[in-house]
């Protein structure tokens, strides 16, 4: 389902403009198209306060990594990214656990909130400067927050990553995410983990498994609506001890830490669009808002343009960080129809490509802070050194030499 309210964003990318992200609803591979994940022995679960939860051991289907080295060429890693993961009747999010299923990719989904409350206890929801109960996307139907619960436990099983898009998608107006405040944000953090560990006692249902993981500890990081509102975010979530922030943009470089703090900072990657003289995000959306405008079109006629546009960005953002600088490409997306659904068709012929190319891992946030949190800091601030597209100065074998 669609989120009701959404503003576009401009980025300004050059002289030209290209649209950033606006609304949201609701892996890993060798490069070879095999699945490299190891498997953990589930636990019986140890079920957590109402039994919304309960812990049932690490995570499975964890990637095996390689690690950076003198001389050698680094990984090249992509995220796909999920804002909202809410499981409807488009079964979207079911699509794509099985193309990573094919392809032996992870991915993140993050989580928003009300996708596990009913619109029936929408009251229950305190949303920062705003009244109870309001949100600027819509509640979803029973039937799909049962769905919502169903495929968010078994995506964990299945190796994906849970973080959150936080509740109300509030983008304008004087209750905005960009007005914040720090405790605003811890406010909105707090009750999107009550939404997802109380599910089973706002809805009553008992015909449902728990939730295979604990979410105060599963939670490490997030994407804000309409990447707005991250600067009072970071103070509240490094308290928190969360591990990264996805809630801005960046050219196609190696990751920094946000001053300060243990945090990766790991923006959304400008990418190249075919047919522009600008760079766009990587964001499903942010295509559509430079194509048809953030409102969907009903032009058919230009759907199959649209989509080699989509899905040439991707391809083209992936081959000129795999012949560069190998920088982390990070795509966001959302489970969302938009213009036909070209953009759910373009990321997953992406994902099924750039599965099957060299030295390419599909991973999740939370899987690539792991690898950054345990390299060589000497050999990762080499890679930090390098622009966009660029090798070291004498290649690869270069890199780590005294």
């Amino acid at each position: 389902m669609g989120e009701a309210t959404r503003r576009t964003t401009l980025l300004a990318t050059g002289s030209a403009l290209a649209a950033a992200v606006a609304g949201c609803t609701s892996a890993s591979s060798l490069g070879t198209g095999t699945d490299n994940r190891t498997g953990q022995e589930e636990r019986a679960p140890q079920v957590i306060g109402d039994g919304s939860t309960s812990y049932t051991g690490s995570q499975p289907n964890q990637p095996t990594l390689p690690d950076l080295a003198p001389g050698k060429p680094p990984p090249q890693f992509v995220v796909f990214s999920w804002d909202g993961g809410g499981e409807t009747d488009a079964g979207l999010l079911s699509r794509f656990r099985t193309v990573a299923r094919d392809v032996g990719a992870s991915m993140t989904i993050f989580l928003s909130g009300l996708y596990l409350l009913r619109g029936v206890d929408a009251t229950r929801y305190h949303p920062p400067r705003h009244e109870p109960g309001r949100s600027d996307i819509p509640f979803l139907s029973d039937e799909s927050v049962r769905r919502t619960i169903v495929g968010i436990g078994e995506s964990w099983r299945e190796g994906h990553e849970i973080g959150t898009h936080f509740n109300g998608h509030f983008c304008s107006g004087a209750g905005s995410v960009a007005r914040w405040s720090a405790a605003d944000w811890t406010s909105e953090i707090e009750q999107a983990v009550w939404m997802t560990t109380h599910w089973r006692t706002t809805t009553g249902w008992s015909d449902l498994p728990s939730l295979p993981f604990d979410y105060t500890k599963e939670l490490v990081g997030a994407r804000t609506p309409c990447l707005l509102g991250s600067e009072s975010l970071i103070p509240a979530a490094a308290r928190l001890g969360w591990r990264y922030d996805s809630s801005s943009s960046s050219r196609q470089v190696w990751p920094h830490q946000f001053p300060g703090t243990s945090m990766w900072n790991l923006s959304l990657s400008q990418i190249p669009f075919p047919g522009h003289s600008f760079e766009v995000l990587a964001m499903d959306y942010n295509y559509m808002a430079n194509q048809s405008g953030p409102t969907p079109a009903k032009v058919a006629t230009r759907y199959a343009e649209w989509k080699a546009q989509a899905l040439g960005a991707l391809l083209a953002g992936h081959e000129r960080a795999l012949s560069g600088n190998r920088a982390p490409l990070i795509v966001g997306n959302h489970f969302e129809q938009w213009n036909g659904g070209i953009y759910m068709d373009a990321v997953e012929e992406a994902m099924r490509t750039m599965a099957k190319a060299p030295d390419t891992y599909l991973v999740s946030f939370r899987q690539l802070v792991d690898w950054l949190d345990r390299q060589d800091p000497i050999l990762l601030a080499a890679l930090q050194s390098l622009d966009v597209g660029k090798l070291p100065e004498g290649g690869w074998a270069a890199l780590g030499a005294e």
